[in-house]
């Protein structure tokens, strides 16, 4: 191992250089320093030796062509071959053009002639100086990755922490004002039946409207929170919100479905319900449209759940704002079952949600394995709306 003297940066490069001839070896070094490069070579040239060395941390490999039992090539391969960014500069006595080619295309940083060694410093500085911010744009990618990776699994947890809460508002509904609102029906129509003042029965027919109204508003809000009509199956579902969106907004809704019993992992029925609820709640409230089309399908063990609209579209601006939290939740959502959202829109010619799903249980990362948001127990008055 020779060593030359610390250069102005301070840094002292590791480099392999292999070569069968000292007197080269001492040349290529002394160029070296007098160029002020700071460096730590080791010099090898048995091709066994140079493949151990390899699993050692280099900056720099520095080769000769022509070595006694193989070439430099052998060894650019086989730094290819361990995935290394090490860079790699072939300096040879004699080289041919068609070597040299092989060389670069094999991804030599350089290559240069021993009897022209003026450029020696210049290359491998440079070389190091690209290998040091390649492995540096790896970094940044793969960090880039685990935060994204963070994030969607952050983006999951919300998901399904507010499904879970949703689950426990509903219940809560359904227990305590449900069944209060009941009870007070009941007390109500007891009074209606024992009344004699006509005063009175009118005032509790109003009353027994009102709270009629006020249970009528409960399972809306229950069915919005949580979806018991998912225990009948995404078909069934998809089928009572589309005849509910056109009876509550007058807008013409169609169903298509290309299969009417689907088997579907879990999770995937209610990231299809949440989207087609969230795709509808924005046709009913922004497109202006008057007829929406919701179409199911399962082809190759690929589930699509596609809404389209007439109405008047969606501006690219309109997408880009920073608070337009429900495209990205929907993403987000689709990401938790695998699958992902395209959004395709004409000015004036409508708008069209896909949702898609690949089935391969691979590919599913379920909201919960223990938890099965579409299940309600069978006692529940949600059934009844």
């Amino acid at each position: 191992m020779t060593t030359s003297g610390v250069g102005q940066t301070g840094r002292i490069l590791r480099v392999l250089h292999v070569e069968d001839a000292d007197l080269d070896h001492q040349l290529i070094l002394t160029q070296l320093i007098r160029a002020g490069v700071a460096v730590e070579m080791q010099r090898l040239d048995a091709l066994p030796a140079v493949l151990v060395a390899l699993d050692q941390p280099w900056d720099a490999i520095v080769s000769d062509y022509n070595l006694p039992g193989f070439t430099g090539l052998q060894v650019l391969e086989a730094v290819k071959d361990r995935q290394l960014l090490t860079p790699f500069l072939l300096v040879s006595g004699e080289i041919g053009e068609d070597a040299a080619v092989a060389a670069m295309r094999n991804g030599a940083a350089d290559y240069l002639l021993k009897s022209n060694l003026a450029r020696l410093a210049p290359a491998l500085l440079h070389a190091v100086d690209a290998a040091d911010s390649e492995l540096a744009r790896r970094a940044s990618e793969e960090e880039l990755v685990r935060s994204k990776q963070r994030l969607r699994q952050l983006a999951g947890h919300l998901q399904t922490s507010v499904e879970l809460e949703r689950a426990a508002i509903a219940r809560e509904i359904h227990d305590d004002v449900g069944g209060s609102l009941t009870a007070i029906k009941f007390d109500l129509a007891w009074i209606d039946r024992h009344a004699q003042a006509p005063e009175v029965r009118a005032r509790v027919a109003a009353a027994l409207e009102t709270v009629s109204a006020a249970i009528d508003a409960s399972q809306r809000i229950m069915h919005n929170l949580r979806p018991a009509i998912l225990e009948q199956g995404l078909v069934a579902a998809l089928q009572w919100m589309t005849a509910r969106f056109e009876r509550r907004t007058g807008i013409e809704a169609g169903l298509r479905i290309g299969e009417e019993r689907l088997a579907l992992p879990p999770g995937v029925p209610l990231v299809a319900y949440r989207t087609a609820q969230e795709a509808l709640t924005n046709v009913s409230k922004h497109s202006g449209a008057t007829r929406v089309d919701l179409e199911l399908s399962l082809d190759s063990g690929v589930l699509t759940l596609e809404i389209r609209d007439n109405g008047r579209g969606v501006a690219e601006a309109d997408l880009a704002k920073e608070r337009s939290f429900g495209i990205r939740g929907l993403h987000e959502r689709a990401a938790t079952v695998g699958g992902w959202v395209d959004l395709s829109s004409t000015p004036g010619q409508g708008t069209s949600l896909i949702l898609t799903v690949p089935l391969d249980p691979e590919a599913i990362d379920a909201l919960d394995d223990s938890t099965d948001f579409g299940v309600e127990p069978a006692h529940s008055i949600w059934s009844r709306a």
